[in-house]
């Protein structure tokens, strides 16, 4: 017996396509994915502030469809970004016995879960923590909102603990929880790309005994780049350099500081590297020997992910969702207190005095995240649909 499997999510994405090929692959399953937002290919990304064409296929290998947007202003980062008016006659062609839906912090996806509940099973993706703290009557709202939202939901897919916990609280059942661990392309990352690293390093003016921090990403308030940049000065290690690769709105002002801090400034020790496509972004992780996430609220953090395939030592925020789940403190890389100058500087004082124990925990790194696969997520996904 064949299982109609709908899928509803915004727009292509670099960590959802080989879910669906693997899927796609799986005799017991018919596939087909909704996307939502519309058929622009070229995402302006405000956070990086240029318009984003990412240079892998995300189209291949599995069946989609491109729904028609009428919103006045296209976008998935507001509520009214999304109105398909023709979704629900769209899904039902299709036949689904089950539907997916990622996020519900859309006008159409809202629309198309309301609708669906009880005419089929709704399975529901979304990576929210309780990290972030609200005032009392903000929380007392949003609780009795999302109970509201999840009560229409069969199955929710929690991508980690802090996930798992946030279902919890608004109404989802135990029973109703299936473990779909957070994933990268695992084996992209890991490829050896030694020759490339080589060059880049040489570009740098790097050593082999020379330690180098990277941080990549939204050069934004949230990802606190400035802060690491702040522990980087104020530490006292010559063979320690700090990559920022990304583009944001922050961009100049940590440009800036650096200029400013004649130490910095003159021995050349904080580089600059623009936002890096995906077929380049590998290269830029395995030049590094610690990865650092410092950032004040992230529901998961997928570069963790990244950086960890890529073989490298990792420390993130404790408003890292992912930090209680990938980072064991001194077996692959440490926790720091977010926001905390002086929690950073001496978590980065103390993984950057070794470069041998960051190339173990990097070993280390990459047997974890060896777990947290698209093989993974495509396995506890068939448990339940079989």
């Amino acid at each position: 017996m064949t299982t109609n499997l709908a899928i509803l999510c915004t727009h292509p994405i670099q960590y959802y396509a080989p879910l669906f090929k693997l899927l796609t692959k799986e005799k017991s399953i018919q596939l087909k994915v909704f996307y939502s937002l519309g058929v622009e290919q070229n995402m302006i990304d405000k956070g990086f502030g240029k318009t984003i064409n990412w240079d892998i296929p995300l189209l291949t290998g599995y069946d989609y469809e491109f729904l028609i947007n009428t919103a006045e202003k296209h976008g998935s980062d507001h509520f009214n970004g999304i109105k398909n008016p023709d979704i629900i006659s769209r899904i039902e062609n299709f036949s689904p016995n089950i539907l997916l839906v990622y996020g519900w912090a859309y006008h159409s996806h809202l629309k198309t879960i309301r609708y669906f509940h009880k005419k089929l099973p709704i399975w529901f993706r979304g990576d929210s923590t309780l990290l972030n703290q609200n005032p009392i009557w903000k929380s007392l709202l949003r609780k009795l909102f999302l109970s509201l939202v999840y009560r229409h939901v069969n199955k929710a897919l929690y991508v980690g603990q802090q996930n798992k916990a946030y279902f919890k609280a608004y109404g989802v059942k135990k029973s109703q929880l299936i473990f779909v661990p957070h994933a990268v392309d695992n084996d992209r990352f890991a490829e050896d790309r030694s020759s490339e690293v080589k060059i880049l390093r040489e570009a740098l003016a790097l050593g082999e005994k020379d330690v180098l921090i990277l941080f990549a990403g939204k050069f934004d308030k949230v990802k606190n780049p400035h802060l690491l940049l702040n522990a980087f000065g104020a530490m006292e290690a010559d063979n320690v350099h700090l990559l920022f690769v990304g583009n944001g709105i922050l961009e100049q002002s940590l440009k800036l500081e650096v200029e400013s801090n004649h130490a910095l400034c003159n021995g050349n020790k904080v580089h600059f590297l623009p936002f890096q496509n995906q077929s380049q972004i590998p290269v830029i992780y395995q030049a590094c020997n610690l990865f650092c996430l410092p950032s004040l609220s992230e529901t998961w953090g997928l570069s963790v992910n990244e950086a960890m395939a890529a073989g490298k030592a990792v420390l993130v925020s404790d408003r890292v969702g992912c930090a209680i789940d990938l980072v064991q403190h001194n077996l692959n890389g440490s926790i720091f207190q977010s926001n905390n100058l002086t929690s950073l500087i001496a978590a980065l004082s103390t993984l950057t005095n070794d470069i041998h124990k960051l190339n173990l925990m990097g070993i280390e790194s990459k047997k974890i995240i060896n777990e947290w696969s698209f093989k993974a997520q495509t396995e506890a996904l068939m448990q339940h649909i079989i």
